[in-house]
């Protein structure tokens, strides 16, 4: 975690709170479940990403831009996003950043688990061929943002749901799960891999976390309800 939550940061995750607690209700009944994965281990999943939220795991270093106009923006960048822009503006030298890549533990590392879990335990070419337009999407509507890291649209996995209820409606759920996740996973991996760092940067920039994660836990939430109609 970069350590600072605003109050509009508590409020989304106190209505994740909300969401998830009807949700795990489901799960306990064993109403829910994503192919392979059954309503105990979903409901796992679900609370462990929402508390592995707070956790980054270093991955490498690397050196951005510091853009100019960051240090007259950074307050209102911060209050927006909850990100400590104005105290990571000392990390690195005066124009450039030295920039963290981390992996959020409840945003990248556990759904990134459960979807191999699910692509070894029951192949799915149809999953794969979704996810490739949640990449694209990804690639075309994400923005690299100075100060700030990634940003994704965070209705950008909900893509996944009418192309899955087409084509798989019998294992919609799961679809959504691995092409909506692994979509969103595999476009933030390509654009951090990807992007200009002579034009902008950030001291962090996560994988999964601040910019993607509500988008990611957005698109878990929905596929586990589906799931419900269809189980």
């Amino acid at each position: 975690m970069r350590g600072y939550t605003n109050s509009s940061e508590i409020r989304t995750y106190a209505a994740f709170v909300l969401i998830l607690l009807p949700t795990a209700a489901l799960c306990y009944k064993e109403h829910l479940a994503l192919g392979a994965i059954n309503s105990l281990a979903l409901m796992i999943i679900l609370f462990a990403m929402l508390s592995g939220s707070i956790v980054e795991v270093p991955l490498f270093t690397t050196r951005s831009k510091k853009p100019e106009q960051l240090f007259r923006y950074a307050p209102i960048l911060e209050d927006i996003y909850s990100v400590p822009v104005v105290k990571e503006l000392g990390i690195g030298k005066e124009r450039v950043f030295k920039t963290t890549i981390t992996a959020n533990l409840g945003g990248a590392i556990i759904p990134a688990l459960a979807t191999i879990y699910l692509l070894l335990t029951q192949p799915n070419n149809t999953a794969l061929e979704i996810m490739l337009i949640v990449v694209v999407a990804v690639s075309l509507l994400s923005e690299m943002l100075g100060g700030i890291g990634l940003l994704v649209p965070d209705y950008i996995g909900l893509i996944a749901i009418p192309f899955s209820l087409i084509v798989s409606p019998e294992n919609a759920a799961s679809v959504i799960f691995i092409a909506g996740v692994g979509g969103i996973l595999t476009g933030n991996i390509i654009s951090v891999l990807t992007f200009n760092k002579e034009k902008t940067g950030s001291a962090f920039i996560s994988i999964g976390g601040a910019g993607s994660f509500k988008a990611i836990y957005l698109t878990t939430i929905v596929a586990s309800l589906i799931s419900y109609f269809i189980h």
